[in-house]
C-alpha cells in the first residue's frame, strides 16, 4: 500500500461517509477508478440523491458538503489545517462545492459560505463515533479498493449516533 492510496481511501471514505450520514445512496467508492474520459482521479465516490424528497437549495447544500468532506477528512487524517481552495489535489471537490452553492450569488458571501461549512465539518467529523466510522471504510477501502454502496452503508448503520 502506497501512502498514496491511503490518503485518497481518507479522502473518498470522507465523501462515503457524509453522503450516507445526509441520506444520500452510496452505489460504490473506489481507490483505483477507471481511466476513462473524465478527470484524471486517484478515486471515486459514486452518490445518487433521491431529488424528488429533497428540495432544491437543501440539496444544494448537501452536496457541498459531500464536496467538501474529501478534502477535510484528509486534513484531519493529516493534522494539516488547509483551505480547501488552495490544493491543486482538492480542486475538482471546491469547483463542485462552488457550483452547489451558486444560490449564494455573491463571491464574498459563498466563499464565507464554503469556509464556514468547512469548519463545520471538520467539527462533525471529527467526534469520535464518526471518525470510527470513516476508519472503518478506510480500513475496508485498503484492503479491497472497491467497495459497493451495500457495504459503506453497513458500515455507517453499525456507528450510527
Amino acid at each position: 500500500m502506497s501512502n498514496n492510496e491511503e490518503i485518497t481511501a481518507w479522502h473518498e471514505a470522507g465523501h462515503a461517509f457524509v453522503a450516507v450520514y445526509l441520506g444520500a445512496t452510496v452505489d460504490s467508492v473506489s481507490i483505483d477508478p477507471d481511466r476513462d474520459d473524465g478527470p484524471n482521479r486517484f478515486g471515486d465516490t459514486v452518490v445518487r440523491w433521491k431529488t424528488s424528497a429533497v428540495p432544491g437549495q437543501e440539496l444544494a447544500g448537501k452536496s457541498i458538503l459531500v464536496a467538501l468532506a474529501g478534502p477535510v477528512a484528509e486534513m484531519i487524517h493529516r493534522g494539516d489545517p488547509f483551505h480547501p481552495a488552495t490544493v491543486a489535489e482538492w480542486s475538482l471537490d471546491w469547483q463542485l462545492a462552488w457550483q452547489a452553492a451558486s444560490f449564494v450569488e455573491l463571491s464574498k458571501e459563498r466563499l464565507r459560505l464554503l469556509e464556514r461549512l468547512t469548519i463545520q465539518l471538520h467539527q462533525t467529523l471529527s467526534q469520535q463515533h464518526h471518525w470510527a466510522a470513516i476508519g472503518a471504510i478506510v480500513d475496508h477501502l485498503l484492503a479491497h479498493e472497491v467497495l459497493e454502496g451495500e457495504t459503506v452503508h453497513e458500515i455507517v448503520a453499525a456507528w450510527s449516533d
